[in-house]
């Protein structure tokens, strides 16, 4: 057989698995059979046993890890670096002078050579960060490990200084003049980077005319100046927990850039004119200059649109214009239940991913964590975004212009076998993972205790979104053409899209443009997978301390996922801990992979996703983000203490509802996932 290339995934015990670039199964590498690979490198896999899907890595032809985080480790006068990730088994011996550093700290080092059987990985100390057993210490190797800096150089800091704070007269020339026209911007009330204001106004014929106005950022960043490069490798704002490591420096994105209230704006406008459906009639994208009557948030609209009255900003009684701010936030609540139904109609997933929000002590630790819920002002500004978003896909697709496109395809024939066979022990029969049918699931299981299991297991039976420069769809939004157009300041590709416009509306520069779009849209998806990471990592590290003082303290919780090794378990709160096999009831425990179920041989126990379970919190690190849990009971289960939504098997024809008695258990981990439109 010809040779595999795909991503090598190692195990800590020493096998691992190839998934193959072109599709299909992975397949196994048995232990020794890697060669010098490490987890995530790029490999070609010659096949020893195709019956088997076996086989063992012949080359390594991209390295994953050019610079590795760990903590130090003295051997005599040599020093090792022995790596964060347990996916990275080999200790790497350090090279050249280590000067300045105590053993346990955490620190990175460049690699030099990945090592083999017979010779150890080398590398060279290139950054410290601290004792390891910090919290901060591991945020900062974090950040390193993914190339995330909230700092910006110095020649980029200066160039952005340099540029202008104000809009002159000359910047008007050309622009078509919103400044008479009630525009607003609704955000949350920490932000600070305003990429979006909205307005609604009637054409001459009384229909409804949508204006999206959008930061225009590429009037002020460029191509080919520094500005430019540093955002292509950015690619994307950070935020993590209170923090934020910003695409552009604060200048533009909390300066010129941002829809500050009562302030002229430069803006690319998306205007749509739609018919009594609210669905777009007619459009026009044209360069704008906006004047915003005020700044709403979040929570002001919701508690307006709930009936109270809010006692400040411009929604209160008595401010400027507070009648035509009224007036058009109940006409942008209205076309938003409109929209949402017209989308439902069509197929489009209403998932309810769950977001966090981190309240913060004054001692800088997480005083409290907080399940974010969206209301109706987020759904308004969504259901906004979304429609300027397909409309200006739309618009490239029917003018042939270049674009750096949202892609989202639908879930592979494996992944909607692997969905169905996970929800059927659930009692819901999935005929088949189209938008229609996979809504039908969301919907049955909505309100209940499966709500935020079923959820789970839907956004995981899904292909990942990414950027790509062909037009082809969004599967989870339903909608033939998708692009992101409304935030350039904090998304590289919504600055390149807003490039082709502009190039566009004057004339100029789509040649080159054309060019330089597949490189963005793969340097976009590759950024975005790099703060998804990070974010997730270090929101591990806070969840961890915000446990650290409740050890012992009993939790409710639910299987959030299993292995062969245990169950993870989370929280309300979004923490994950995990139950290893060793601590469930005495038995040999078979894991089901597809079915995600494990299965105790001979008592018939049957664990779930989405069972609930009762835990208590054994320990946890902020250093690592490692939380375990212990079911209650230290030497065998509390009275009056089950495990529920277990199954027996009692027959081969199915599986029965039954409640058992559950066990203490011992220490584990697990992070949480999280999707992106």
């Amino acid at each position: 057989m010809e040779k595999i290339h795909g991503i090598y995934h190692a195990n800590p015990r020493g096998f691992g698995f190839v998934t193959p670039e072109a599709g299909g199964e992975d397949w196994f590498v048995p232990r020794g059979q890697a060669r010098d690979a490490w987890d995530g490198d790029t490999v070609a896999l010659t096949p020893t046993d195709p019956a088997r899907r076996a086989g063992k890595v012949s080359t390594v032809t991209s390295r994953a890890h050019p610079t590795v985080t760990g903590l130090l480790r003295r051997e005599g006068r040599t020093y090792f670096l022995v790596p964060d990730s347990q996916r990275l088994t080999r200790p790497v011996l350090l090279t050249g002078q280590v000067k300045g550093v105590s053993p346990g700290w955490r620190a990175a080092a460049a690699m030099v050579s990945y090592g083999s059987p017979a010779a150890p990985a080398m590398g060279r100390l290139e950054a410290v960060f601290g004792p390891g057993g910090t919290l901060d210490s591991a945020r900062e190797a974090v950040l390193y490990h993914y190339d995330i800096s909230p700092a910006f150089p110095g020649p980029v800091e200066a160039e952005a200084a340099a540029l202008p704070q104000a809009v002159s007269p000359g910047d008007l020339a050309g622009r078509e003049d919103f400044r008479d026209q009630v525009v607003v911007t609704i955000d949350a009330q920490s932000a600070k980077d305003l990429d979006d204001a909205v307005s609604l106004t009637a054409d001459g014929q009384g229909r409804r005319v949508l204006g999206v106005h959008i930061a225009d950022v590429s009037h002020y960043v460029r191509p080919k100046t520094l500005l430019d490069g540093e955002a292509f490798a950015r690619g994307t704002s950070v935020y993590y927990v209170d923090q934020v490591a910003p695409m552009l420096p604060p200048a533009l994105s909390n300066g010129i850039c941002s829809l500050n209230p009562r302030e002229d704006r430069l803006t690319l406008s998306c205007l749509m004119t739609l018919d009594e459906k609210g669905d777009v009639a007619a459009y026009r994208v044209v360069q704008g200059v906006i004047r915003t009557v005020g700044r709403l948030s979040y929570d002001e609209v919701n508690q307006f649109l709930a009936g109270e009255d809010p006692q400040t900003g411009p929604l209160a009684q008595g401010e400027a214009q507070a009648g035509a701010v009224r007036a058009l936030v109940s006409a942008l609540d209205a076309l938003a239940a409109q929209r949402r139904r017209t989308r439902r109609a069509r197929g489009a997933l209403e998932l309810s991913s769950a977001e966090f929000h981190f309240v913060m002590g004054p001692d800088g630790g997480v005083a409290d964590i907080r399940r974010a819920v969206p209301g109706r002002g987020e759904s308004l500004i969504e259901e906004c975004m979304l429609l300027a978003n397909e409309t200006v896909a739309r618009h490239l697709g029917d003018n042939a212009l270049p674009g750096v496109f949202r892609v989202h395809e639908k879930p592979s024939s494996d992944k909607a076998e692997g969905l169905r066979r996970m929800v059927a022990p659930l009692g819901f029969d999935l005929k088949q993972a189209d938008g229609f049918h996979l809504q039908k699931l969301l919907d049955w299981a909505k309100g209940g205790a499966l709500e935020g299991a079923v959820n789970m297991m839907v956004l995981r039976s899904l292909m990942k979104a990414r950027y790509d420069e062909r037009d082809l769809g969004h599967f989870g939004l339903r909608a033939e053409h998708y692009c992101h157009f409304t935030s350039p300041i904090r998304r590289y590709p919504d600055l390149v899209v807003h490039r082709v416009l502009t190039a566009s509306l004057e004339g100029r520069g789509l040649k080159t443009l054309a060019a330089f779009t597949p490189q963005a849209a793969r340097q976009s998806s590759q950024r975005e997978l790099a703060a998804q990471s990070a974010e997730r990592e270090i929101e591990k590290l806070y969840m961890a301390q915000f446990m650290a003082d409740k050890v012992g303290q009993t939790f409710p919780g639910a299987v959030t996922g299993l292995t062969r090794f245990g169950l993870f378990v989370g929280l309300e709160s979004g923490v994950e801990g995990m139950v290893p096999v060793e601590a469930l009831p005495p038995d040999r425990w078979d894991f089901d992979e597809e079915a995600q179920t494990l299965t105790g041989v001979h008592t018939g126990v049957v664990y779930t996703f989405g069972a609930p379970l009762e835990v208590v919190c054994a320990a946890a690190d902020p250093s690592t983000g490692r939380v375990d849990f212990v079911l209650p009971g230290q030497d065998g289960i509390a009275p009056g203490i089950f495990v529920q939504n277990t199954h027996r098997v009692d027959n081969k024809r199915g599986r029965k509802p039954c409640f058992k008695k559950s066990s203490n258990a011992s220490p584990g981990r697990r992070g949480r996932r999280s999707g992106r439109r």
